[in-house]
């Protein structure tokens, strides 16, 4: 964990220089503490601290006094934590797969179970108790996480902020930037986790080695392969046994109005429909070209995406996506968020409107979008907001507990294994009959 400040080098304004103007070292980490507490409350794989976030509005703040004893603030903005709860400094961290899913040997030590009560086990049901300490977990995390910008706005003065690194995907924290910190921009990268490391490296390589390059900001996620329409009707005809015309209706519409109203249609009617277009996306989530949209006005659509297709637990949101004019009629925060990293507070008044997308807590983890970043995307939403007056969709993953789909026939296998309505490759349209 650290503060780094990007400035010119002296003597020669057009080479950048990094300075690393402050560092939390190991064994004191804001991402070791959130692993493990997500694995106190049961859940063991590595990535699963999404979920606490997810859980923690069902929950209030009644345990932040004993996680304090976790951590200690300093006004300088660093931390530390109380070695005496954790195992990460002292013993080896075993790491292997549990089915294909990445897990870690635990983290905390089991004296946390004296303050806490016992930890919960992943087979046991989620009771209030789990819920407020998912809360508190959150909670504590925010006020280290503050602290620490709070004190780097001081010795910086510089208002915009960029985040890095796995706590980076602490979207709900992220959101609250701007309203509980001096920065006024936050901009956070499509895959700002530990791998997303590799850009800034690129970065700074490039600059170093190229000065007078241009510096183009990164305004879309949109640079992983792309699939012709050619491949798409030869995935078609290759598997035409599999889509018999009793069972699916496959038509080629290379007229794309019609093919974005045919789509928000079905999307309007309920369709649970899987969109594959483009260049797959950089990063975790799921931006537009390989996602899974619906109707965020329909209050049954979260139940109906997870009897489908996701079978996930059901305390977990589901994301808006929103034109990017359409934001503040909608969120109570005006800003860009084209890739899905800041969770806002939805207006209250439009709550019941969009009860698919809208958390427990009245919030959403929202994308933003304009035609410049992706204009088919941008006017399947243009569509659907025609036939109904909401400017957005429900956008999660398409994947069924798996990588997110990046091939025609991965996405062709995904639709058929599942109970997904449409399916849209390009300008191929698949219906179920």
């Amino acid at each position: 964990s650290g503060v780094i400040a990007i400035g010119q080098k002296q003597g020669d304004p057009s080479v950048p220089e990094l300075d690393i103007t402050q560092r939390i070292r190991f064994p004191h980490s804001l991402g070791i503490f959130y692993q493990a507490m997500t694995q106190f409350l049961g859940f063991e794989h590595y990535g699963d601290e999404y979920k606490i976030m997810g859980l923690a509005p069902y929950g209030e703040p009644n345990h932040v006094e004993e996680l304090m004893e976790l951590i200690s603030l300093a006004t300088d903005g660093q931390f530390a934590l109380n070695t005496r709860y954790f195992r990460h400094h002292k013993h080896r961290i075993a790491f292997d797969w549990d089915d294909g899913v990445p897990r870690f040997d635990r983290l905390y030590d089991q004296r946390l179970e004296d303050i806490l009560g016992p930890a919960r086990k992943p087979d046991e049901p989620l009771e209030q108790q789990h819920m407020d300490l998912a809360h508190s977990v959150q909670k504590v995390y925010e006020l280290a996480f503050f602290n620490l910008l709070g004190a780097a706005h001081l010795r910086h003065q510089c208002d915009a902020l960029t985040l890095s690194g796995g706590c980076a995907m602490n979207s709900v924290a992220n959101g609250k930037v701007t309203r509980y910190t001096p920065f006024k921009q936050v901009y956070v990268q499509p895959a700002a986790g530990d791998a997303g490391g590799a850009l800034g490296a690129a970065w700074l390589s490039s600059r170093l080695h190229e000065p007078s390059a241009p510096i183009e900001p990164m305004t879309h996620a949109f640079w992983g392969p792309s699939y012709s329409q050619a491949q798409m009707d030869d995935l078609i005809e290759a598997r035409r046994s599999d889509l018999p015309e009793t069972a699916f209706k496959v038509q080629t519409i290379t007229d794309l109005d019609d093919l974005l109203a045919r789509v928000a249609k079905r999307i309007e009617a309920g369709a649970v429909t899987g969109w594959f277009q483009g260049r797959m996306e950089w990063g975790p989530r799921a931006l537009g070209n390989r996602s899974i949209l619906a109707n965020p006005a329909r209050e049954d659509m979260r139940d109906i995406i997870n009897l489908k297709i996701k079978r996930r637990e059901s305390f977990r949101p589901f994301a808006p996506v929103i034109l990017r004019d359409k934001v503040l009629d909608w969120f109570e925060q005006e800003d860009d968020v084209p890739f899905m990293m800041k969770v806002f507070q939805i207006r209250e008044d439009k709550r019941a409107q969009i009860p698919a997308v809208t958390h427990v807590d009245g919030s959403g983890r929202l994308q933003t979008i304009t035609a410049e970043q992706n204009p088919r995307y941008h006017g399947l939403i243009q569509a659907f907001e025609r036939l109904g007056g909401v400017p957005m969709l429900l956008n999660t993953s398409f994947n069924e507990n798996e990588p997110v789909v990046c091939r025609p026939e991965e996405a062709l296998n995904c639709f058929l294994r599942t109970d997904m309505d449409v399916l849209v490759l390009n300008d191929t349209l698949i219906e179920r009959q």
